[in-house]
């Protein structure tokens, strides 16, 4: 087991936190760009919890999720995983299209290059952001996207990492934009010992 995430201080916590308030700023900013519209991103919360309880933060096994997975290289290899509500997934593509609210039902193959690019766009910013605090060079893979009960999309990650991490780092992200809001959820899963990698890089002892 790699019990090292659960021992975590709150200084630590709090290192993490502020890393992802800077990568929400960034991701806010690169979608604000693209979508040439104010979007606001906040982290209300950051936690650490088994991975096997991971689809319960996102309304359990049987919620119909987006979910998209990277792998990142380098000398903290660590997961990514981005699961946003079908719901929340569409309202994004709506946005991203130029839609009205409400049109996406399903999604088309452009719309799945969508929801990809926002996995890239947030991953892209959270890893600079730590790649900022900690000067250590982390690289993510292409994206995959799955549209997929939580359970189902978390049982093929599982398979994929084999052994490779027992828990995740949550970071709950919300975006807004004129008013309307969507929440996702930004998991981070070292491979045993990348955790201690990240937190001896930024200083942040116990």
């Amino acid at each position: 087991m790699d019990e090292e995430i659960f021992k975590l201080s709150p200084l630590q916590l709090d290192a993490l936190r502020e890393i992802g308030n800077v990568g929400a700023g960034n991701a806010a900013t690169a979608l604000s760009q693209i979508l040439n519209k104010r979007i606001d991103m906040t982290v209300p919360q950051i936690s650490v919890l088994p991975l096997g309880e991971v689809p319960e933060v996102v309304g359990g096994a049987d919620a119909m999720v987006a979910g998209v997975y990277l792998r990142v290289y380098g000398p903290a290899p660590s997961s990514i995983l981005f699961l946003l509500p079908r719901d929340s997934a569409f309202y994004l593509v709506d946005m991203l299209m130029g839609r009205a609210h409400g049109s996406t039902v399903q999604l088309n193959e452009m719309d799945e290059s969508a929801l990809m690019e926002i996995g890239n766009i947030l991953s892209g910013a959270y890893l600079n952001a730590l790649s900022h605090f900690t000067k250590l060079t982390l690289l993510p893979s292409i994206p995959a996207l799955a549209m997929d009960m939580a359970g189902a999309i978390l049982s093929v990650i599982l398979i994929q990492l084999g052994q490779v991490g027992d828990h995740a780092l949550v970071i709950e992200t919300e975006f807004s934009s004129d008013n309307d809001g969507v929440k996702g959820h930004f998991f981070l899963i070292p491979d045993p010992g990348s955790l201690g990698t990240i937190m001896a890089a930024i200083g942040v002892k116990e």
